[in-house]
């Protein structure tokens, strides 16, 4: 960020968008004092002050006056106004399509998993039932598991953002066309597995890093609207990918998709801009960089919200891995199983959009603890003591809708902890990310081991719930995942109690 020269206002005819200032005596801090009250900011509304880290990015999401003519010589620019307006809503709209992309690739990769068991030439080759489903998991856990290498670096060298953004549609798009013409699955992991996280991540970390430049007062409801976009994509490929499929193969429609992914994506990135001059934004200096680290590797909120997001993370994907094969056991059809996959994955976007909402009006403990205890509650009830048809179609459009919102509470956390500071606020981001991909690269080796054990559910039992479909093998999976969600929202009440005692010992 550019640093603002402090002074007195020159003694001169001067446009009324603008402001000169000349260096002023060292002793005389008033006109500063008073530019200050003057212009409040988000951290003096919030209540604490400015601090060195974030002058800069505080003052400068101040909008600016538009100039008038014959201003463009005085060195200044005018930036977009914060909060709204036509450049932050198609920001948000293009990157929300990203996400959507990004995302729903490997969410829906269990579609394409179908179609390559069926594929003579993948399926006859050693170990392909073991390294076909690798792919999906090794796609959505390096997206996942790379934010402490990404979101720092991007916060260092912010200028390489945009240059991020085009390499990794590039990659994304070359590895779908290259993994299109192979047939070894070795290749095809590395390719559709690996490099297309790469490229995913790439693309996706600097839309999260101008976030913060385009929304402060309403951040929690724009992320909520971002991360919509993966719900989508994951509302719409279950009904795009199968007809594709069917119809083209793996192979073919692998090079559509690849071809989409350029045509839609390009347009998008000529909207993904940063609000703030590039040439203007520096990373953070040795002193910001050395206070803002003690700040947060001491702060007992932060290592609460860390463990409260891996165990929130552990038990959030299993439902979206095991429902298809809970719906086959209830002698389903394709069309109702996808069906209640659609609604699971539509109820998604809700989720965000709501507890985002809600995030700018309130701390973001208390409303952890109430996704929390609202997603173990789902759980148990509706997953596993109803457990029929109409229990199943109600929990996919439930549990999204109270689970998952849980990530748009990062930035309030985070703004918290970090006041602001925007290359912090990233390095957090990313760990965030890592903690939450841990339970998503591990979810289905845990799962798939409760569900091989053996059931303590009684055969002589008449009514039929979610703990009994094919002799209990889903009883302990729907309490594993319940106990997850209890144990989150433990977590969150602590965290919540002891912010709550802090601020009264602050007080005193």
């Amino acid at each position: 960020m550019s640093s603002l020269e402090v002074g007195t206002a020159v003694e001169e005819p001067r446009s009324p968008s603008t402001l000169e200032f000349s260096p002023m005596p060292q002793d005389d801090t008033s006109g500063f004092s008073k530019f200050r009250e003057d212009l409040p900011t988000p951290s003096t509304e919030r209540g604490h002050p400015l601090s060195p880290a974030d002058t800069d990015i505080e003052l400068s999401i101040l909008p600016a006056l538009p100039p008038e003519d014959g201003d463009a010589s005085r060195n200044e620019t005018a930036l977009a106004p914060v909060d709204g307006g036509w450049r932050a809503w198609s920001f948000l709209l293009a990157s929300a399509i990203v996400e959507a992309f990004v995302w729903s690739l490997p969410f829906a990769y269990g579609i394409f998993l179908t179609a390559y068991l069926q594929e003579p030439k993948l399926a006859s080759q050693p170990n392909a039932s073991t390294l076909l489903p690798l792919i999906g998991t090794l796609s959505s856990g390096i997206i996942y598991c790379s934010g402490p290498l990404v979101y720092p670096f991007i916060s260092y060298y912010p200028q390489s953002r945009r240059h991020f953004m085009w390499l990794g549609t590039l990659l994304c798009f070359l590895s779908l066309l290259i993994s299109s013409y192979v047939i070894n699955i070795q290749i095809l992991v590395l390719l559709q597995g690996a490099t297309y996280a790469l490229g995913g991540s790439m693309v996706y970390a600097p839309c999260i890093s101008y976030m913060s430049e385009w929304f402060v007062r309403r951040r929690g409801l724009a992320n909520g609207l971002l991360f919509c976009g993966s719900a989508a994509g994951g509302l719409v490929m279950p009904f795009i990918l199968p007809p594709l499929l069917q119809a083209y193969g793996p192979f073919l429609t692998l090079r559509i998709l690849a071809v989409a992914i350029l045509i839609l994506m390009i347009p998008c990135l000529v909207f993904i801009k940063p609000r703030l001059p590039e040439a203007r934004v520096h990373g953070p200096t040795r002193r910001a960089e050395g206070s803002s680290r003690d700040m947060w590797l001491k702060n007992w909120t932060w290592w609460t919200l860390i463990i409260a997001n891996t165990v929130q993370g552990f038990g959030y994907f299993v439902p979206q891995l095991w429902l298809p094969t809970f719906a086959a056991a209830l002698s389903l059809s394709g069309t109702a199983s996808s069906l209640s996959l659609a609604l699971l994955n539509g109820s998604q976007a809700l989720g965000p959009l709501l507890v985002g909402a809600l995030s700018d009006h309130f701390t973001p403990w208390p409303l952890a603890l109430t996704t929390a205890i609202l997603s173990a509650l789902c759980t148990v009830v509706l997953w596993g003591a109803v457990g029929n048809v109409a229990g199943l179609l109600v929990f996919s459009a439930t549990y999204g809708v109270v689970a998952g919102g849980w990530s748009t509470l990062w930035s309030g956390f985070v703004r918290s902890i970090t006041k602001d500071d925007p290359s912090v606020s990233m390095s957090l981001s990313g760990f965030l990310m890592l903690s939450r991909g841990l339970g998503n690269v591990l979810c289905s080796p845990v799962s798939t081991h409760l569900t091989s054990l053996t059931s303590t559910v009684s055969t002589t039992r008449n009514k039929k719930t979610g703990f009994d479909i094919e002799g209990g093998r889903f009883e302990r999976l729907i309490v594993y995942v319940s106990l997850c969600y209890a144990g989150a929202a433990l977590v969150a009440f602590i965290g919540w109690t002891g912010e709550k005692m802090i601020a009264k010992r602050q007080r005193l």
